[in-house]
Protein backbone atom coordinates (compact mmCIF):
# COMPACT_ATOMS: atom_id res chain seq x y z
CA UNK A 1 0.00 0.00 0.00
CA UNK A 2 1.35 3.68 -1.04
CA UNK A 3 0.03 6.57 0.95
CA UNK A 4 1.24 10.03 -0.70
CA UNK A 5 0.34 13.61 -0.03
CA UNK A 6 0.42 16.77 -2.37
CA UNK A 7 -1.13 19.90 -2.70
CA UNK A 8 -4.05 19.37 -5.17
CA UNK A 9 -6.77 20.62 -6.65
CA UNK A 10 -9.42 19.53 -9.21
CA UNK A 11 -10.39 23.14 -11.97
CA UNK A 12 -13.55 23.11 -13.50
CA UNK A 13 -16.55 24.96 -14.21
CA UNK A 14 -19.96 25.90 -15.44
CA UNK A 15 -19.50 24.74 -19.28
CA UNK A 16 -16.84 24.00 -21.97
CA UNK A 17 -15.56 27.64 -23.31
CA UNK A 18 -14.92 28.77 -20.04
CA UNK A 19 -11.28 28.45 -20.29
CA UNK A 20 -10.24 25.59 -18.20
CA UNK A 21 -7.78 24.32 -20.38
CA UNK A 22 -5.83 27.66 -20.57
CA UNK A 23 -5.93 28.39 -17.32
CA UNK A 24 -4.99 24.82 -16.08
CA UNK A 25 -1.88 25.32 -18.26
CA UNK A 26 -1.26 28.90 -17.67
CA UNK A 27 -1.25 27.81 -13.93
CA UNK A 28 0.73 24.38 -14.43
CA UNK A 29 3.45 26.73 -15.77
CA UNK A 30 3.65 29.49 -13.10
CA UNK A 31 4.21 26.58 -10.92
CA UNK A 32 6.61 25.27 -12.69
CA UNK A 33 8.49 28.86 -12.93
CA UNK A 34 8.23 28.96 -8.97
CA UNK A 35 10.34 25.42 -8.71
CA UNK A 36 7.27 23.51 -8.12
CA UNK A 37 7.22 19.70 -9.45
CA UNK A 38 3.90 19.55 -10.99
CA UNK A 39 1.69 16.70 -12.47
CA UNK A 40 -1.28 16.98 -14.37
CA UNK A 41 -4.12 15.06 -15.38
CA UNK A 42 -7.33 15.33 -17.53
CA UNK A 43 -10.42 13.74 -16.23
CA UNK A 44 -12.27 11.61 -18.67
CA UNK A 45 -11.21 10.58 -22.48
CA UNK A 46 -9.10 12.92 -23.99
CA UNK A 47 -6.26 13.40 -26.33
CA UNK A 48 -5.35 16.81 -27.11
CA UNK A 49 -5.96 18.80 -24.30
CA UNK A 50 -2.99 16.13 -22.31
CA UNK A 51 -0.34 16.97 -24.79
CA UNK A 52 -0.99 20.91 -24.58
CA UNK A 53 -0.88 20.48 -20.58
CA UNK A 54 2.11 17.99 -21.58
CA UNK A 55 4.19 20.92 -22.84
CA UNK A 56 3.11 23.46 -19.72
CA UNK A 57 4.11 20.96 -16.81
CA UNK A 58 7.21 19.03 -18.13
CA UNK A 59 5.34 15.93 -17.81
CA UNK A 60 2.80 12.94 -19.10
CA UNK A 61 -0.43 13.61 -18.41
CA UNK A 62 -2.79 10.90 -17.57
CA UNK A 63 -6.91 10.24 -17.50
CA UNK A 64 -8.63 10.16 -14.29
CA UNK A 65 -12.14 8.42 -14.82
CA UNK A 66 -14.07 6.54 -12.52
CA UNK A 67 -15.83 4.70 -15.06
CA UNK A 68 -13.26 4.17 -17.62
CA UNK A 69 -9.95 4.38 -15.48
CA UNK A 70 -11.81 3.23 -12.40
CA UNK A 71 -11.83 4.35 -9.00
CA UNK A 72 -9.18 2.22 -7.51
CA UNK A 73 -6.84 2.69 -10.81
CA UNK A 74 -7.68 6.59 -10.58
CA UNK A 75 -5.88 6.67 -7.28
CA UNK A 76 -3.28 4.66 -7.50
CA UNK A 77 -2.27 7.18 -10.17
CA UNK A 78 -3.21 10.22 -8.01
CA UNK A 79 -0.65 8.59 -5.19
CA UNK A 80 1.88 7.63 -7.50
CA UNK A 81 1.86 11.39 -8.82
CA UNK A 82 1.67 12.40 -5.32
CA UNK A 83 4.93 10.69 -4.31
CA UNK A 84 6.80 12.39 -7.13
CA UNK A 85 5.33 16.12 -7.02
CA UNK A 86 4.81 19.29 -5.27
CA UNK A 87 1.29 20.37 -6.60
CA UNK A 88 -1.47 17.85 -8.55
CA UNK A 89 -3.31 19.82 -11.05
CA UNK A 90 -6.71 17.73 -12.52
CA UNK A 91 -8.77 19.61 -15.05
CA UNK A 92 -12.09 18.52 -15.20
CA UNK A 93 -14.46 17.43 -18.06
CA UNK A 94 -17.03 19.86 -19.35
CA UNK A 95 -19.13 21.19 -16.59
CA UNK A 96 -18.66 20.47 -12.91
CA UNK A 97 -21.72 18.32 -13.02
CA UNK A 98 -22.00 17.03 -16.42
CA UNK A 99 -21.82 14.07 -17.20
CA UNK A 100 -21.95 10.58 -15.41
CA UNK A 101 -19.49 10.47 -13.30
CA UNK A 102 -19.36 13.78 -13.34
CA UNK A 103 -15.77 15.96 -12.53
CA UNK A 104 -18.01 16.62 -9.21
CA UNK A 105 -18.09 12.79 -8.95
CA UNK A 106 -14.04 12.71 -8.97
CA UNK A 107 -13.44 15.68 -6.77
CA UNK A 108 -15.52 14.20 -4.14
CA UNK A 109 -14.76 10.45 -4.28
CA UNK A 110 -11.47 11.30 -3.25
CA UNK A 111 -11.91 14.96 -1.00
CA UNK A 112 -9.91 16.77 -3.83
CA UNK A 113 -10.69 20.41 -3.74
CA UNK A 114 -12.28 21.82 -6.55
CA UNK A 115 -11.37 25.67 -8.24
CA UNK A 116 -13.91 27.43 -10.43
CA UNK A 117 -12.58 28.67 -13.69
CA UNK A 118 -15.88 31.55 -14.12
CA UNK A 119 -15.87 33.73 -17.47
CA UNK A 120 -15.77 37.05 -16.29
CA UNK A 121 -15.96 38.83 -19.87
CA UNK A 122 -19.99 39.74 -19.40
CA UNK A 123 -20.34 39.79 -15.61
CA UNK A 124 -18.95 41.02 -12.28
CA UNK A 125 -21.08 40.45 -8.96
CA UNK A 126 -22.72 37.42 -10.37
CA UNK A 127 -19.51 35.98 -10.83
CA UNK A 128 -19.84 35.12 -6.67
CA UNK A 129 -22.80 33.64 -7.41
CA UNK A 130 -22.10 31.22 -9.95
CA UNK A 131 -19.31 30.13 -7.70
CA UNK A 132 -21.73 29.72 -4.78
CA UNK A 133 -24.46 27.95 -6.84
CA UNK A 134 -21.40 25.34 -8.09
CA UNK A 135 -20.37 24.69 -4.63
CA UNK A 136 -23.79 24.11 -2.94
CA UNK A 137 -25.48 22.20 -5.59
CA UNK A 138 -23.41 19.31 -4.84
CA UNK A 139 -21.97 19.56 -2.73
CA UNK A 140 -18.25 20.16 -3.42
CA UNK A 141 -15.58 21.13 -1.29
CA UNK A 142 -14.76 24.90 -3.16
CA UNK A 143 -11.30 25.86 -2.87
CA UNK A 144 -11.49 29.34 -4.68
CA UNK A 145 -12.46 30.60 -7.97
CA UNK A 146 -9.52 32.07 -10.80
CA UNK A 147 -11.92 34.79 -12.65
CA UNK A 148 -10.96 34.08 -16.69
CA UNK A 149 -10.81 37.07 -19.22
CA UNK A 150 -10.87 40.10 -16.70
CA UNK A 151 -10.95 43.31 -18.09
CA UNK A 152 -9.18 46.01 -15.65
CA UNK A 153 -8.29 45.88 -11.80
CA UNK A 154 -11.67 47.82 -10.82
CA UNK A 155 -13.57 45.17 -12.65
CA UNK A 156 -11.32 42.42 -10.96
CA UNK A 157 -12.19 43.81 -7.92
CA UNK A 158 -15.58 43.81 -8.01
CA UNK A 159 -15.68 40.09 -8.74
CA UNK A 160 -13.41 39.74 -5.43
CA UNK A 161 -16.04 42.20 -3.31
CA UNK A 162 -18.62 39.31 -4.46
CA UNK A 163 -17.05 36.84 -3.30
CA UNK A 164 -18.14 36.65 0.24
CA UNK A 165 -16.80 33.32 1.69
CA UNK A 166 -15.38 32.11 -0.88
CA UNK A 167 -11.76 33.15 -2.22
CA UNK A 168 -10.81 34.84 -5.38
CA UNK A 169 -7.42 32.42 -6.04
CA UNK A 170 -6.55 34.29 -9.20
CA UNK A 171 -7.61 35.95 -12.50
CA UNK A 172 -6.35 35.94 -15.74
CA UNK A 173 -6.84 38.90 -17.90
CA UNK A 174 -8.74 38.83 -21.26
CA UNK A 175 -6.08 37.44 -23.64
CA UNK A 176 -5.01 38.63 -27.02
CA UNK A 177 -3.21 35.38 -28.08
CA UNK A 178 -5.13 32.29 -27.22
CA UNK A 179 -5.01 28.69 -28.13
CA UNK A 180 -6.41 27.91 -31.77
CA UNK A 181 -9.12 25.16 -31.94
CA UNK A 182 -10.27 22.89 -34.72
CA UNK A 183 -14.02 20.37 -34.66
CA UNK A 184 -12.07 17.90 -32.48
CA UNK A 185 -10.73 20.66 -30.04
CA UNK A 186 -7.58 21.91 -29.56
CA UNK A 187 -5.28 22.25 -32.21
CA UNK A 188 -2.16 19.51 -31.95
CA UNK A 189 0.40 21.40 -29.95
CA UNK A 190 3.46 20.66 -32.27
CA UNK A 191 1.10 23.05 -34.77
CA UNK A 192 0.94 25.72 -32.84
CA UNK A 193 3.81 28.10 -33.84
CA UNK A 194 4.96 29.70 -30.74
CA UNK A 195 3.40 27.62 -28.57
CA UNK A 196 5.85 27.89 -25.58
CA UNK A 197 5.81 31.88 -25.74
CA UNK A 198 1.82 31.38 -25.89
CA UNK A 199 1.93 29.72 -22.59
CA UNK A 200 4.45 32.10 -21.09
CA UNK A 201 2.42 34.61 -21.62
CA UNK A 202 -0.46 33.43 -19.97
CA UNK A 203 1.41 31.87 -16.73
CA UNK A 204 2.72 36.33 -16.94
CA UNK A 205 -0.91 36.77 -16.81
CA UNK A 206 -2.50 34.58 -14.72
CA UNK A 207 -2.73 36.64 -11.15
CA UNK A 208 -2.35 34.15 -8.16
CA UNK A 209 -3.26 35.32 -4.57
CA UNK A 210 -0.25 32.84 -3.32
CA UNK A 211 -1.51 33.70 0.33
CA UNK A 212 -4.55 31.64 -0.83
CA UNK A 213 -3.01 29.27 -3.04
CA UNK A 214 -0.28 28.39 0.36
CA UNK A 215 -3.71 27.86 2.47
CA UNK A 216 -4.41 25.33 0.34
CA UNK A 217 -4.48 21.74 2.21
CA UNK A 218 -3.02 18.83 1.09
CA UNK A 219 -5.17 15.59 -0.25
CA UNK A 220 -3.49 12.44 1.06
CA UNK A 221 -4.05 9.36 -1.90
CA UNK A 222 -3.48 5.41 -0.61
CA UNK A 223 -3.28 3.16 -3.60
CA UNK A 224 -3.95 -0.21 -3.03
CA UNK A 225 -1.33 -3.20 -4.20
CA UNK A 226 -2.93 -4.04 -7.80
CA UNK A 227 -1.86 -7.46 -9.56
CA UNK A 228 0.63 -7.16 -11.93
CA UNK A 229 0.03 -7.51 -15.60
CA UNK A 230 0.52 -10.58 -17.16
CA UNK A 231 3.00 -10.60 -19.91
CA UNK A 232 0.70 -11.77 -22.45
CA UNK A 233 2.61 -10.48 -25.57
CA UNK A 234 6.01 -10.85 -23.97
CA UNK A 235 8.88 -10.92 -27.17
CA UNK A 236 6.24 -9.43 -29.71
CA UNK A 237 6.72 -6.34 -31.49
CA UNK A 238 4.17 -4.14 -32.27
CA UNK A 239 3.99 -1.38 -34.67
CA UNK A 240 2.37 1.70 -33.82
CA UNK A 241 1.43 4.82 -36.64
CA UNK A 242 2.38 8.20 -34.80
CA UNK A 243 2.67 11.46 -36.73
CA UNK A 244 -0.01 14.64 -37.10
CA UNK A 245 -2.68 12.05 -38.47
CA UNK A 246 -2.19 9.39 -36.07
CA UNK A 247 -2.26 11.34 -32.47
CA UNK A 248 -4.94 9.95 -30.45
CA UNK A 249 -3.17 7.75 -28.43
CA UNK A 250 -3.62 7.27 -24.72
CA UNK A 251 -0.27 6.97 -22.86
CA UNK A 252 -1.44 4.71 -20.67
CA UNK A 253 -2.20 2.71 -23.86
CA UNK A 254 1.03 2.44 -24.92
CA UNK A 255 2.43 1.75 -20.97
CA UNK A 256 0.26 -0.87 -20.97
CA UNK A 257 1.30 -2.94 -24.20
CA UNK A 258 4.63 -2.61 -22.56
CA UNK A 259 3.26 -3.95 -19.21
CA UNK A 260 2.37 -6.94 -21.57
CA UNK A 261 5.90 -7.45 -22.21
CA UNK A 262 5.38 -5.66 -26.01
CA UNK A 263 8.61 -3.90 -27.73
CA UNK A 264 7.08 -0.83 -29.65
CA UNK A 265 8.48 0.29 -32.62
CA UNK A 266 6.75 3.48 -34.67
CA UNK A 267 6.48 4.60 -38.02
CA UNK A 268 4.56 7.25 -39.73
CA UNK A 269 2.12 6.49 -42.83
CA UNK A 270 1.94 10.20 -43.40
CA UNK A 271 6.05 9.85 -44.38
CA UNK A 272 5.05 7.53 -46.97
CA UNK A 273 6.85 4.51 -43.74
CA UNK A 274 5.45 1.08 -44.17
CA UNK A 275 4.77 -1.30 -41.90
CA UNK A 276 8.06 -2.27 -39.80
CA UNK A 277 8.93 -5.43 -41.08
CA UNK A 278 9.98 -6.33 -37.46
CA UNK A 279 6.16 -5.96 -36.50
CA UNK A 280 4.06 -9.01 -35.83
CA UNK A 281 1.02 -6.99 -35.04
CA UNK A 282 -0.33 -3.30 -36.15
CA UNK A 283 -2.29 -0.48 -33.95
CA UNK A 284 -3.31 2.35 -36.00
CA UNK A 285 -4.80 4.66 -32.92
CA UNK A 286 -7.11 8.05 -34.15
CA UNK A 287 -5.96 11.24 -35.28
CA UNK A 288 -6.96 13.16 -38.16
CA UNK A 289 -6.85 11.68 -41.25
CA UNK A 290 -9.34 14.40 -42.67
CA UNK A 291 -6.60 17.08 -42.59
CA UNK A 292 -3.76 15.09 -44.37
CA UNK A 293 -6.28 13.32 -46.49
CA UNK A 294 -4.19 14.51 -49.49
CA UNK A 295 -0.63 13.37 -48.54
CA UNK A 296 -2.40 10.07 -47.07
CA UNK A 297 -3.65 9.19 -50.47
CA UNK A 298 -0.18 9.44 -52.45
CA UNK A 299 1.48 7.29 -49.39
CA UNK A 300 1.69 4.19 -51.63
CA UNK A 301 4.42 2.43 -49.58
CA UNK A 302 2.35 2.68 -46.45
CA UNK A 303 -1.03 1.42 -48.36
CA UNK A 304 0.21 -1.36 -49.69
CA UNK A 305 2.31 -2.43 -46.85
CA UNK A 306 -0.68 -2.51 -44.66
CA UNK A 307 -2.59 -4.57 -46.94
CA UNK A 308 -0.36 -7.03 -47.40
CA UNK A 309 0.04 -7.37 -43.39
CA UNK A 310 -3.78 -7.82 -43.64
CA UNK A 311 -4.11 -10.41 -46.16
CA UNK A 312 -0.71 -11.93 -44.20
CA UNK A 313 -2.93 -11.84 -40.76
CA UNK A 314 -0.96 -9.89 -38.94
CA UNK A 315 -3.00 -8.70 -36.03
CA UNK A 316 -4.57 -4.88 -36.95
CA UNK A 317 -6.68 -2.77 -34.31
CA UNK A 318 -7.62 0.30 -36.11
CA UNK A 319 -9.38 2.51 -33.85
CA UNK A 320 -11.84 5.81 -35.29
CA UNK A 321 -8.88 7.70 -37.90
CA UNK A 322 -7.15 4.35 -37.97
CA UNK A 323 -10.04 2.96 -39.57
CA UNK A 324 -10.92 5.64 -41.84
CA UNK A 325 -7.51 5.45 -43.15
CA UNK A 326 -8.52 1.95 -44.21
CA UNK A 327 -11.24 2.61 -46.01
CA UNK A 328 -11.75 2.86 -50.10
CA UNK A 329 -12.68 6.37 -49.59
CA UNK A 330 -12.37 9.53 -47.62
CA UNK A 331 -14.53 12.61 -48.29
CA UNK A 332 -13.18 15.40 -46.45
CA UNK A 333 -15.01 18.55 -45.66
CA UNK A 334 -14.39 20.72 -48.79
CA UNK A 335 -16.27 17.17 -50.21
CA UNK A 336 -12.66 15.80 -52.02
CA UNK A 337 -12.67 12.65 -51.98
CA UNK A 338 -9.11 10.81 -51.62
CA UNK A 339 -7.95 6.85 -52.00
CA UNK A 340 -7.42 5.65 -48.80
CA UNK A 341 -5.81 1.61 -48.53
CA UNK A 342 -8.80 0.07 -49.07
CA UNK A 343 -8.28 -2.21 -46.94
CA UNK A 344 -12.41 -2.06 -45.62
CA UNK A 345 -14.87 -1.41 -48.17
CA UNK A 346 -16.39 1.51 -48.45
CA UNK A 347 -16.48 5.18 -47.89
CA UNK A 348 -15.66 8.15 -44.92
CA UNK A 349 -17.57 11.20 -45.38
CA UNK A 350 -16.79 14.32 -42.97
CA UNK A 351 -20.05 16.41 -41.42
CA UNK A 352 -20.42 19.20 -39.94
CA UNK A 353 -22.08 17.86 -36.82
CA UNK A 354 -20.74 15.23 -34.04
CA UNK A 355 -21.81 12.14 -34.74
CA UNK A 356 -21.35 10.46 -31.52
CA UNK A 357 -19.79 11.21 -27.89
CA UNK A 358 -19.42 9.45 -24.70
CA UNK A 359 -18.12 6.52 -23.13
CA UNK A 360 -18.36 3.32 -24.39
CA UNK A 361 -17.49 -0.11 -23.91
CA UNK A 362 -16.82 -3.39 -26.29
CA UNK A 363 -17.86 -6.75 -24.77
CA UNK A 364 -15.00 -8.61 -26.14
CA UNK A 365 -14.03 -12.39 -25.95
CA UNK A 366 -11.62 -11.81 -23.02
CA UNK A 367 -14.08 -9.38 -21.16
CA UNK A 368 -15.04 -5.98 -21.10
CA UNK A 369 -13.09 -3.28 -22.71
CA UNK A 370 -13.75 0.39 -21.89
CA UNK A 371 -12.91 3.78 -23.37
CA UNK A 372 -15.05 6.33 -25.58
CA UNK A 373 -16.03 7.67 -28.54
CA UNK A 374 -15.86 11.13 -30.40
CA UNK A 375 -15.99 11.42 -34.32
CA UNK A 376 -17.44 13.89 -37.02
CA UNK A 377 -17.66 11.27 -40.08
CA UNK A 378 -19.71 8.59 -40.54
CA UNK A 379 -18.64 5.34 -42.16
CA UNK A 380 -20.58 3.96 -45.02
CA UNK A 381 -19.87 0.14 -45.87
CA UNK A 382 -21.67 -3.40 -47.14
CA UNK A 383 -19.38 -4.85 -44.25
CA UNK A 384 -21.42 -6.13 -41.25
CA UNK A 385 -20.72 -5.59 -37.75
CA UNK A 386 -19.09 -8.69 -36.29
CA UNK A 387 -21.12 -6.59 -32.84
CA UNK A 388 -21.70 -3.51 -31.15
CA UNK A 389 -20.31 -1.38 -28.35
CA UNK A 390 -22.35 -0.48 -25.73
CA UNK A 391 -23.02 2.98 -24.33
CA UNK A 392 -22.31 4.04 -20.85
CA UNK A 393 -24.89 6.38 -19.98
CA UNK A 394 -27.95 4.34 -20.95
CA UNK A 395 -26.54 0.82 -22.63
CA UNK A 396 -28.15 1.33 -25.72
CA UNK A 397 -26.49 0.11 -28.92
CA UNK A 398 -22.86 1.40 -29.86
CA UNK A 399 -20.01 1.82 -32.21
CA UNK A 400 -19.99 -0.62 -34.91
CA UNK A 401 -17.23 -2.95 -34.61
CA UNK A 402 -15.65 -4.41 -38.05
CA UNK A 403 -13.46 -7.74 -37.66
CA UNK A 404 -12.02 -8.78 -40.75
CA UNK A 405 -9.51 -11.88 -39.99
CA UNK A 406 -7.40 -10.51 -37.72
CA UNK A 407 -8.19 -6.64 -37.99
CA UNK A 408 -10.67 -5.10 -35.74
CA UNK A 409 -11.47 -1.43 -36.48
CA UNK A 410 -14.18 0.48 -34.89
CA UNK A 411 -14.59 4.12 -34.28
CA UNK A 412 -14.63 2.72 -30.36
CA UNK A 413 -11.41 4.30 -28.87
CA UNK A 414 -9.99 1.80 -26.08
CA UNK A 415 -8.67 2.40 -22.94
CA UNK A 416 -6.27 -0.83 -23.02
CA UNK A 417 -5.82 -0.60 -18.97
CA UNK A 418 -9.28 -1.57 -18.72
CA UNK A 419 -8.89 -5.03 -20.02
CA UNK A 420 -5.07 -5.38 -20.57
CA UNK A 421 -6.10 -9.34 -21.31
CA UNK A 422 -8.52 -8.48 -24.31
CA UNK A 423 -5.46 -6.14 -25.60
CA UNK A 424 -3.09 -9.03 -25.41
CA UNK A 425 -5.53 -11.60 -27.22
CA UNK A 426 -6.12 -8.21 -30.24
CA UNK A 427 -2.67 -8.18 -30.97
CA UNK A 428 -2.35 -11.84 -30.95
CA UNK A 429 -2.72 -14.15 -34.01
CA UNK A 430 -4.57 -16.39 -31.79
CA UNK A 431 -7.63 -14.39 -30.94
CA UNK A 432 -9.11 -17.44 -28.95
Amino acid sequence: MVTASAKTVLISAIASGQGKTTTTAALARKLVQAGKRVRVFKTGPDFIDPMLLERASGAPVLSLDLWMVGKAASEALLAKAAAEADVILIEGVMGLYDGSPSSAALANAFGVPVLAVLDASAMAQTVGAIAQGLRDYGPVPLAGVIANRIASAGHAAMVAEAMRDIALIGSLSRQEQTLPERHLGLVLPDEVSQLEHIIDTLAAQLDIDMQAWDALPETTFISQPDNAVPPLLRGKTIAVARDAAFAFIYPANLQCLRDLGAELVFFSPLADQPVPLSAEALYLPGGYPELHASRLSQAHRWQASVRAAHVAGMPILAECGGMMALTERLCDQTQQRWAMAGVLPGEVSMQPRLAALGPQAWAAPHGELRGHTFHYSRFETSLLPQTHACRQRDAQQGEAIYQQGNLHASYFHAYFPSNPQAVAALFSRDQT
